[in-house]
């Protein structure tokens, strides 16, 4: 079994570092760089920034910050957030980062998964699935602009052809528990990792250390996503790493 990966997300909002409830009710949690560099000394596996705003302003991404970012850590960074291009991706690569995710722009041009998997490799592709239960408990529907809009797309039938076009890893968000720290949505997290071969991020709900557990072992996660537990100082990437190495989840200390 491959280590779990401990990832804090950073969302960035006109150059700060912001975390609300639900995409919504942003609170100030400082600088970027700062709190990327502070994260790598940590025990950090990996970092993802998201710019919540630069698609529904469409602006581009502040490639500034992420290359500011690339100097000051050595662990692996994915950047998502107003990606639009091929050219895009190209220039936040270029910058420094490992990884690239892309949400709506591959709903409005699903061939930019493809186009971007075979001119920098699966690898560097990953999918941003933003899910929200359907109100009839039938199954999860994608969003897209920052969870604005519902698609009407079933979000189990998008990562699979989303995978099958080339994103290499899914970082799954579940809209009903971002920020409620109620714990991840364990059945949409299962049932996406039991169709896709590629890795399965679970984002979007964590509260307390047997929410990790519960997203690995029930939700079949690979990795475990976190921002307000971790900016605020409410849990240590390291209790994390300890917590599911006592319980025989292979992470790396």
């Amino acid at each position: 079994m491959s280590k779990i990966r401990i990832i804090p997300c950073l969302d960035i909002h006109n150059g700060r570092v912001v975390k609300g409830v639900n995409f919504v009710g942003l609170k100030d949690a400082g600088d970027p760089v700062e709190i990327a560099a502070a994260y790598a000394r940590s025990g950090a596996d990996e970092l993802i920034f998201l710019d919540i705003s630069a698609t529904t302003d469409k602006r581009d991404i502040n490639l500034d910050i992420m290359r500011s970012v690339a100097k000051a850590i050595s662990i692996p960074f994915a950047v998502a957030g107003g990606i639009r291009t091929i050219d895009d991706f190209r220039r936040v690569l270029e910058v420094g980062a490992s990884k690239v995710g892309v949400n709506s722009a591959a709903i409005a041009n699903p061939s930019l998964l493809s186009e971007a998997a075979n001119e920098f490799g699966s690898s560097c592709v990953v999918l941003a699935l933003d899910a929200k239960k359907r109100a009839d408990g039938s199954g999860w529907n994608v969003l897209k602009n920052g969870g604005q809009t519902d698609t009407g797309m079933d979000a189990v039938e998008w990562a699979i052809k989303a995978t099958d076009l080339g994103a290499g890893e899914i970082i799954l968000t579940s809209l009903d528990r971002d920020g409620t720290k109620e714990g991840y949505d364990l059945e949409l997290n299962k049932i996406i990792s039991e169709n896709v071969s590629v890795p399965v991020i679970a984002s979007g709900g964590a509260g307390k250390l047997e929410h990790f557990y519960d997203a690995v072992t029930i939700g079949k996660a690979d990795g475990v996503l976190a921002a307000s537990l971790f900016h605020f100082k409410e849990l240590e990437i390291m209790d994390v790493k300890h917590y599911l190495k006592e319980r025989g989840i292979n992470v790396h200390l």
